[in-house]
């Protein structure tokens, strides 16, 4: 009988030949190290993603940083011209006392101002949007629904409105 020929066991099963055996088990290392490329792959991406996500929060983090520095270096001019005016106060020097003040009003306006910060309107109707309404009264010779009095000015910086004019609204 030759090595290829039918043979059948005691229990009426064919033996398994070692061809056949070869084929599922390379079959079974290639999968397995793909497999491995796979898992080292997307162990590879989730470190450099971690890697990434990290290295993002350190840059934002500076900026913010420097963002916050600039903004004190150009405030503290104004501190200084508070601290000016509180000194003349002590000496009661009142003209000088509402001078100071209003320098230092219009310092912090004009560096807030090259900041983009902008006031909201408060001239006309009521926009919902941009104004918070805190008493509706009537009023003669006013429009039902315009602004009769600003109770806090109202600012935004760009499109985004930082703080909502508070008024009072005709009825």
């Amino acid at each position: 009988m030759s090595e290829h020929e039918h043979i059948e066991t005691e229990t009426g099963e064919e033996p398994v030949s070692e061809l056949a055996e070869e084929e599922p088990v390379s079959e079974l290392a290639e999968a397995e190290r793909q497999r491995d490329e796979y898992l080292d792959s997307l162990q590879r991406l989730k470190a450099e993603f971690d890697n990434f996500r990290k290295r993002t929060a350190r840059e934002h983090e500076a900026a913010t940083a420097r963002a916050t520095e600039s903004l004190l270096k150009e405030l503290l001019p104004v501190l200084d011209d508070l601290e000016r005016a509180l000194v003349a106060a002590e000496a009661h020097e009142e003209a000088k006392l509402e001078e100071g003040v209003a320098l230092v009003h219009r310092a912090l306006a004009d560096t807030l101002a090259r900041h983009g910060l902008v006031q909201i309107e408060t001239d006309g109707a009521f926009d919902p949007h941009v104004h918070e309404a805190l008493l509706a009264q009537p009023v003669e010779d006013a429009e039902p629904g315009s602004v009769v009095e600003v109770l806090q000015k109202g600012y935004r910086l760009g499109d985004r409105v930082l703080r909502p004019a508070r008024v009072v609204v005709a009825e």
